[in-house]
């Protein structure tokens, strides 16, 4: 075991979100084009083998959380054996949670194997549940597969399971409480995502944004909203339904930015460390991993850490979106 990950503002971090892959099964408006995406080459995609390498120093560390995502990370056709080989990783405060954000396209179909393997929760995308509207989103006509996919997560063991929806203007706007009513409908908790500047193609409009406060407004019309205590570390803060137990979650990266609780650190799918979703900068462990490097896998996981600033910047006069979509950061 080694200190724990702790930046120049104090923050301690515990998760590690690891993109496996830039490619998906969709594409959603807000985050790639539908033609013309230049992907990862697959000579550059890290193996089992690294992922599990870099993600043993990061739970040594202190991390005991390890988020699998994409792009889809269920393209990838070995993720049931990374699930295996991280699930029984164990760091100073005892075995690691492995979880899964996904689009849940043939979800259903590989739970048994993926539960076996030690997952223990999932995050699904869902933004509409009307089929023009999700084939006009997504510009794919996919949404029974979808919703094939949240079925059967709320019918397995995998808990909480959580329905992740981004808030858009004119596209799923009207659409927020019949959300929730179908998350509530399986047990599950609806988080609603304010849209943020992570677009391949930088179309990003602050003025389409429907903000926290439009968000709460609208569930206020249908439900009484009360808060549901401290966050913590958690992205979205949380409101009991008329008093609960059923909850609505609301990520505000925008508005109402969480960094000052922020513990997570990014691994994209080639091997590039970030400290930050929103980071132009990146912290390259292919030398270390494929040789050719001074130093170690701990070494650049710390001065990644050091490197992180008090907040991600959106409302400073000189934010720049970085390089890279959504796809290719991971969620």
């Amino acid at each position: 075991m080694t200190a724990p990950l702790v930046d120049t503002h104090g923050r301690v971090h515990s998760d590690l979100r690891i993109s496996l892959t830039d490619r998906c099964s969709l594409r959603c408006t807000y985050c790639m084009p539908e033609q013309g995406n230049e992907w990862l080459a697959r000579e550059s995609i890290l193996t089992v083998d690294e992922i599990v390498q870099i993600a043993a120093v990061a739970v040594a560390a202190g991390v005991n959380t390890l988020r699998l995502t994409g792009g889809e990370p269920l393209l990838r056709r070995d993720l049931a054996e990374i699930v295996s080989r991280l699930s029984v990783l164990e760091g100073p405060g005892g075995p690691v949670e492995v979880a899964m954000t996904t689009n849940g396209i043939g979800l259903d179909r590989r739970l048994p194997e993926l539960i076996d393997a030690g997952l223990a929760r999932v995050n699904i995308s869902l933004d509409t549940l009307r089929r023009d509207r999700f084939a006009a989103l997504t510009r794919r006509d996919r949404l029974d597969e979808v919703l094939a996919g949240v079925r059967g997560a709320a019918a397995s063991a995998l808990a909480p399971l959580k329905l992740n929806a981004v808030a858009m203007r004119g596209v799923n706007d009207d659409e927020l409480v019949e959300l929730v009513e179908f998350a509530l409908s399986i047990r599950a908790e609806l988080r609603f995502i304010e849209q943020m500047p992570l677009d391949v193609s930088h179309t990003w409009d602050r003025t389409q944004l429907v903000t926290r406060e439009e968000i709460l407004d609208a569930l206020g019309e249908r439900w009484r909203l009360v808060p549901a205590g401290e966050r913590e570390h958690a992205p979205a803060e949380r409101f009991l339904l008329d008093g609960g137990p059923a909850s609505v979650g609301v990520i505000a990266s925008v508005t109402a930015p969480f960094c000052a609780g922020c513990d997570r650190l990014r691994l994209t799918a080639d091997g590039q460390l970030r400290n930050c979703l929103f980071s132009r900068s990146e912290y390259d462990l292919v030398p270390v991993l494929r040789g050719g490097a001074v130093g170690d896998i701990d070494e650049v996981l710390r001065a990644c850490v050091a490197g992180k600033r008090r907040s991600h910047g959106i409302d400073e006069p000189g934010f720049v979106q970085p390089r890279r979509g959504m796809n290719a950061i991971g969620g």
